[in-house]
């Protein structure tokens, strides 16, 4: 046999054996991971295992920030807010504007009482509270805290979907079906878990930002009646020193312009040396009331669920759990998940 008969039977043999391969069947293709009804009811198990475990991680975490921010709450009220209200001055000014408070308000002594508080807040929010606020403050904090509980979330279902051989993509379409966000109509306000988890920073979700602002307002509602027991004194204490002005003012009139003059500097110069004897009296009542009011709004904020630091977690937390559990989850196997548990605050005082 020649060259080219060699190389024509060579072409021909290589040609009926790719043809061959082409023509030959493809191998069927896999057939789709099923997940059994008892794999899903074990992964909504551990989805509120895992979500209970990290709101309970994130309290620590926001328990920690708490103590941080009521230290420095307590320090700049030491620094700044009470040796401005114990002094001689800041009493007149406050004098001055209660008997002005108490003429406008006529027989209503509440309102002159409240419109001093809401005096007195603002004073407390420009003096100790902003100044805290740019190092660290609650709303930051549950912004933290909330955010430390999503990351542990994912984190801790990405190895659910792990353990129980779970496809991404099916997994994704079974949180996607879980609401974490429910505020109603507009959609930006409301957000699946999936959404949740799969969103960083967490302020780039709409409906965070919506549930975010809903419990501020709340936050400041409620503290409006933190300082209004020291208010309330302070306004009876101050109406009375003022009914004694005026007595010695009508005094300082009737003896005339010169010998009134003397009257009233002598007086002014009483009061101020009167109010230096009394001064450290009025800072420690100012402490005694500025105590419980404080610990008791440090404890508003530690431990309630509507607008506490820990509000966006317990929110999360409640809804991720109440909407598992109404897919038929038997409640004896719910009760016998772990439970969210904060450590009792031990005594407030720094």
């Amino acid at each position: 046999m020649n060259a080219r008969s060699l190389i024509t039977a060579l072409t021909i043999t290589l040609t009926l054996l790719l043809a061959g391969c082409a023509s030959a069947p493809r191998a069927p293709p896999a057939p789709p991971i099923v997940i059994s009804p008892n794999t899903w009811e074990q992964v909504d198990r551990e989805i509120i295992a895992a979500s209970r475990d990290a709101a309970s991680q994130a309290g620590l975490y926001a328990r920690g920030s708490m103590d941080h921010w009521r230290l420095r709450v307590y320090e700049q009220t030491e620094a700044q807010f009470i040796p401005w209200f114990s002094s001689y001055w800041t009493q007149e000014w406050l004098a001055m504007k209660v008997g002005w408070y108490s003429m406008s308000a006529g027989d209503d002594q509440d309102a002159s009482a409240n419109r001093l508080a809401d005096y007195l807040q603002e004073q407390y929010r420009g003096r100790v509270l902003a100044p805290v606020a740019v190092e660290i403050d609650p709303d930051a904090i549950m912004q933290q805290s909330t955010q430390f509980y999503v990351q542990l979330l994912a984190q801790q279902l990405q190895r659910t979907a792990q353990r129980h051989g779970v496809p991404v993509d099916q997994m994704n379409r079974h949180l996607n079906g879980v609401p974490a966000i429910a505020l109603g109509p507009p959609p930006p306000r409301n957000a699946s878990l999936y959404q949740l988890i799969h969103t960083e920073p967490l302020t780039a979700l709409p409906a965070w930002l919506a549930l975010q602002d809903k419990i501020h307002t709340a936050r400041v509602k409620s503290s409006q009646a933190a300082i209004a027991s020291v208010a309330k004194h302070t306004s009876d204490k101050l109406q009375a020193q003022f009914a004694s002005r005026g007595a010695a003012s009508a005094a300082a009139a009737a003896a005339g312009r010169v010998a009134g003059l003397f009257i009233s500097i002598g007086v002014a110069g009483y009061r101020a040396v009167a109010h230096e004897n009394d001064r450290q009296e009025m800072e420690d009542q100012l402490r005694q009331s500025l105590g419980p009011a404080f610990d008791g709004a440090w404890l508003g904020l530690m431990k309630n669920r509507d607008t506490g630091v820990m509000a966006g977690v317990y929110y999360l937390s409640g809804q991720i759990e109440a909407n598992l559990a109404a897919r038929g989850m038997p409640s004896a196997m719910l009760e016998s998940l772990p439970s969210v548990r904060h450590n009792p605050p031990p005594n407030l005082r720094p």
